[in-house]
């Protein structure tokens, strides 16, 4: 059987090809872009690719997607959560609080349909990813792993040069984009005296009785070291988890990533005084020994260095032998290594530059605010490993975040190589107050991605209308031309969703009285989630977004809006939420936004030079409000207008762009009553 290069086999997970080939035919090991890793971030740019019609692969060294999910979190109780109810129909909405489930166009893709749990099971998310990538008939390669990517420079290549990649039988594949998501796999460890005594996380038993009458040492604080613990508090003597850092509540902080409530068992055990405890020490001034019982001591690395190497473990110093109220004088049964992950730099190439050696850029690749590559244009890195970006200050490294980054590198990737601009909404200037209050309440990319992603509204001449960006990386503002194929010339409108600036952290009290703002003077003090909407004459430059103000967004700009915090996150009350909000885009419009009876459009247009631009746009072109395809459905139903389209249709001897015989242009829709009861003002 031969194997054509323009047709490549995919094969469902678990299904084996076994491939006959004619000597002088070759397997393809070409393509446009090519994504390592088919866990969530993988599957979603694939997904993207597939939609836009795009030459591409995925490898995935696993026989299913996934794989990561296989095995962790070990305990298998994934922490994002899975609300099925809310309330709402609407389907951005919701997505605000799916953290599970992958943007697709098929309804059957959303994760409550695989789980009915709040805090799923590692299992559904496995079968779910299978689903996803067996149903929109994604383009993976399993069983292939990649062993080495380098570069090979190539003038006729998109980005000056070609990414190499072999596989673990020595096959060679070429790509002219390569879009990294193999997650962050490799356990960190912290290389001290004894360490090799710590079992780690990835291995350690996960059955209860294996631990019963045990006194454990747990290493880290974060979700691994306390689910670990939890797992195991009911049986075991006691637990002391030691780190160099306090613990960070991620309701204090709100950083998903820090400890989320599910996990925190151990906070009251310690805090109530039933043995448990928590301690701070940087792991490497300490040591760890076993003496002849198998039983493990914390001492000193300095009492260690003292002792001489032939003296027995028995007889090294103690700190309790100078400090009998030492915090740590008991002996161990266990001691469990859980400090996190780290991405694998080991398949690439130095060439690639992925990392600085700092000790940050050892955590996480070397990227820019696009997910690009600092050191190799054309690579870009997804999902979990791209979370540099915003490191504990939003949620780029879980489903619900990075689902929105990857559709933000896609469409960069889009305009860079195909000369698709972002997509943007062109609507009048009367419509700018509407769009940002639909936005704020449905948008979920916003709201999972605050501070990160932004939305920006590009002015036209003379404030007459405005073109509508949506989720545009906010540090990548002063680059909009070149990544997005779009202009600022007459000034913009960048729209994010922001904490209080004093309200995050390990060491704030969240829950402090008065916490919550309710007057529309003081929603610049707003704690809680809101918007802010920021007001640019000109666009920023690289300069003023690289020396912004400490812990903002954006730079500085010519006005600023904050819509003051809902408990309800609903920010839709015409006094509280709305009035505020079209008054400040009047005030840096300098113009006129309400909507108006017909009868005072005419009246403006007879005492004034100027007339506010829902009159321009409607009652001076016979139209009353803007016209729509649903207002006008609305008319006919409503019985106030006359279905002039139907008629057209059914009259055969109309000749286009006439009116029916006898008859007259269809019916301006009527103006309308305004929503706050001012017979003028909307």
């Amino acid at each position: 059987m031969g194997v054509s290069a323009a047709a490549p086999l995919w094969g469902p997970p678990g299904l084996l090809l076994t491939l006959v080939l004619h000597p002088t035919v070759c397997v393809r090991s070409h393509w446009d872009y090519c994504v390592l890793g088919a866990g969530p971030a993988g599957l979603q740019m694939a997904a993207f690719l597939q939609r836009a019609g795009r030459d591409y692969v995925v490898f995935e060294r696993a026989p299913a997607p996934g794989s990561f999910f296989t095995r962790y979190p070990r305990h298998r109780k994934l922490i994002s959560i899975n609300k099925r109810y809310t309330g709402k129909v609407n389907a951005e909405f919701n997505l605000r609080h799916d953290w599970n489930s992958l943007l697709s166009h098929d309804p059957r893709l959303l994760f409550r349909h695989y789980s009915r749990a709040y805090f799923p099971d590692a299992g559904d998310m496995v079968r779910y990813l299978g689903d996803f990538a067996d149903r929109l008939g994604l383009h993976v390669l399993y069983n292939t792993t990649i062993t080495h990517v380098t570069l090979d420079k190539d003038q006729r290549a998109w980005n000056g040069h070609y990414f190499i990649l072999t596989g673990q039988k020595g096959q060679t594949y070429q790509c002219s984009v390569l879009l990294v998501a193999t997650g962050v796999s490799v356990p960190n460890q912290v290389d001290f005296p004894g360490s090799e005594y710590a079992e780690g996380y990835e291995s350690v038993s996960v059955d209860p009785e294996d631990f019963v009458g045990q006194n454990v040492l747990i290493l880290g604080r974060g979700n691994s070291a306390f689910e670990t613990a939890e797992n195991i508090l009911g049986v075991t003597n006691f637990i002391h988890m030691l780190s160099r850092s306090r613990v960070r509540l991620s309701w204090a902080t709100h950083y998903v990533g820090d400890l989320r409530a599910i996990n925190n068992g151990l906070l009251d055990t310690y805090q109530l005084k039933s043995l448990d405890g928590l301690l701070e020490s940087d792991l490497t001034d300490l040591a760890i020994v076993k003496d002849h019982e198998g039983k493990f001591h914390i001492t000193l690395k300095f009492f260690l260095e003292e002792t001489s190497a032939n003296q027995s473990a028995d007889s090294v110093t103690l700190p309790q032998e100078d400090n009998d109220n030492f915090a740590m004088r008991v002996a161990y049964d266990r001691v469990i290594r859980c400090l996190g992950w780290k991405f694998d730099f080991s398949i690439f190439n130095q060439s690639l530059r992925l990392s600085s050696g700092s000790e940050f850029s050892k955590k996480y690749p070397l990227i820019r605010a696009s997910y690009e590559s600092k050191g190799s244009r054309g690579l870009f890195i997804l999902g979990t490993a791209s979370h540099s970006v915003d490191y504990r200050r939003s949620a780029g490294g879980f489903i619900h975040g990075f689902r929105y980054t990857a559709r933000a590198v896609h469409r960069l990737l889009e305009h860079r190589h195909h000369g698709v601009a972002w997509p943007s909404t062109q609507l009048p200037i009367t419509q700018l107050t509407s769009a940002i209050i639909r936005r704020v309440n449905e948008a979920s990319g916003l709201y999972q991605m605050f501070g990160v992603l932004a939305d920006v509204i590009l002015l036209r001449e003379n404030a007459t209308a405005f073109e509508y960006l949506e989720e545009l990386p906010a540090q990548t503002l002063a680059q909009l031309g070149t990544l997005t194929g779009r202009t600022a010339r007459h000034g913009l409108f960048v729209l994010s969703m922001e904490y209080g600036k004093n309200f995050s952290g390990p060491d704030k009290d969240v829950f402090f009285h008065d916490r919550s703002v309710g007057h529309t003077e003081d929603a610049w003090l707003s704690n809680f989630l809101h918007p802010v909407v920021y007001y640019y004459r000109r666009l920023p430059t690289e300069q003023e977004v690289r020396f912004r103000p400490a812990h903002w967004p954006l730079p500085r700009p010519t006005a600023i809006h904050h819509i003051v915090e809902d408990f309800l996150t609903d920010w839709t009350a015409p006094v509280g939420h709305i009035l505020p909000l079209r008054r400040f885009l009047e005030n840096c419009l300098a113009t006129d936004l309400r909507s108006f009876y017909a009868e005072s459009c005419f009246l403006f247009a007879l005492t004034r030079q100027k007339l506010p631009p829902f009159c321009q746009q409607g009652y001076l072109r016979g139209q009353g409000l803007v016209s729509t395809e649903s207002l006008r459905r609305h008319g006919v139903d409503s019985g106030l207008l006359q279905d002039h389209a139907a008629a057209d249709h059914l009259d055969g001897s109309r000749q286009p762009g006439h009116h029916r015989l006898g008859g007259h242009p269809p019916a301006p829709v009527p103006a309308l009553e305004s929503l706050d009861g001012n017979r003028e003002e909307l």
